[in-house]
């Protein structure tokens, strides 16, 4: 079941982005095998790891003889492969993509790293904020200092999702000339790129190099978060005119003139600011929720699974008393599901072996 299904996928065990790719690979159909450390201990222990549903286990100790051939054995039986190693660690275990991509020329090489396989960073440690640092994304989001938006927008974001699109492009292009080959996925990469927007229109002298001085920055009016009179808050994003309008006129506000000149910003959103304190966050809600105003409440982790939309698409499900977001996107012919739970370690080595064709 799944676009992916037939496809076979090799998994180092890692962290954030790599497990996150393989995740979303599992749940489009793709058979996929992660090589666990026989003696690997996860720094974030989980009786039920998310990142990890989907796929089979198997165990291999890469500082020995027999664990490097067995990995080898799967990499050359496999269509895709993810590692998240330090650049050079896979070769000098004999499993680089020169030696590995020899006998098997039509694998997908994927490689998650946070500085790329080359640069003067490349070999140095690193996290999301790190990553995200480089690029101008977290000098541009929050108010007196930098705020990391969680680990979204480099983990999963700059990384997770450029590797998926990195695997699936190169396996359109195999359908074509039979060949596989390497990506370098790097999160200074990929959350640059997301950038494109924000440095384009600083080019155009439309974006301020400031935080909360533009119009999706929490600078605008606008576009913010306003607390409520019981302390919990609404999202508005009333960009276009006529929403706007709607956002006026809802509110209530009065004293507000122009929407676009930033040197008003201040003064309108004081005014929004006692306006929205005035009521409960669910009585702005009923007058104001499904209009074309822009408003939502800004929900916990806990509550967003119950919201009406969210519960009528389905977004969420609960999978062995655990909630966790559906696989996304949609398709409409071959969806993706939740085919596994998070495995045990190396408990699927013999079917793996068998099913793979691997003696």
């Amino acid at each position: 079941m799944g676009p992916l299904k037939g496809i076979r996928v090799v998994e180092f065990a890692g962290l954030g982005p790599g497990p996150f790719a393989a995740m979303w690979l599992a749940d489009m159909g793709a058979d996929v095998v992660r090589i666990d450390r026989p003696d690997g201990r996860d720094p974030f222990p989980m009786k039920y790891d998310v990142l990890a549903r989907g796929r089979r286990s198997v165990t291999a100790d890469l500082k020995t003889d027999e664990g490097r051939a067995r990995a080898a054995s799967l990499m050359q039986a496999a269509d895709v492969v993810i590692e998240g190693y330090r650049p050079g660690v896979m070769e000098r275990l004999g499993l680089g993509p020169e030696e590995i991509c020899a006998k098997n020329p039509r694998l997908i090489y994927g490689r998650m790293t946070g500085w790329g396989q080359d640069g003067p960073l490349a070999e140095t440690a690193g996290h999301d904020i790190n990553y995200i640092a480089l690029t101008g994304a977290l000098h541009a989001i929050g108010e007196d200092r930098p705020l990391p938006p969680l680990n979204l927008v480099g983990d999963f974001g700059g990384g997770s999702m450029y590797l998926i699109a990195g695997i699936l492009a190169a396996l359109i292009e195999r359908g074509v000339s039979g060949k596989g080959q390497v990506v370098d996925a790097a999160i200074v990469d990929g959350t640059a790129h997301m950038m494109a927007m924000i440095y384009g229109m600083q080019g155009n002298r439309l974006w301020r190099d400031a935080r909360q001085a533009n119009f999706l920055d929490g600078g605008a009016h606008y576009y913010r978060c306003y607390a409520c009179a019981d302390g919990q808050w609404l999202a508005v994003g009333a960009i276009e005119p006529q929403f706007y309008a709607l956002l006026l006129e809802h509110s209530q506000a009065e004293g507000i003139e122009g929407q676009l000149d930033p040197s008003d910003w201040a003064r309108s959103a004081a005014v929004l600011e006692e306006v929205f304190r005035s009521r409960p966050r669910d009585e702005w809600l009923d007058l104001m929720e499904g209009t074309d105003a822009c408003v939502a409440p800004v929900l916990s982790l806990h509550d967003a699974p119950e919201h009406p939309h969210m519960a009528a698409r389905q977004i969420f499900e609960r999978r062995d008393d655990i909630v966790q977001p559906a696989p996304a996107p949609r398709l409409s012919r071959t969806p993706g599901a939740l085919n596994r739970p998070p495995p045990q370690k190396g408990a699927d080595l013999a079917d793996v072996l068998h099913e793979w064709g691997i003696e």
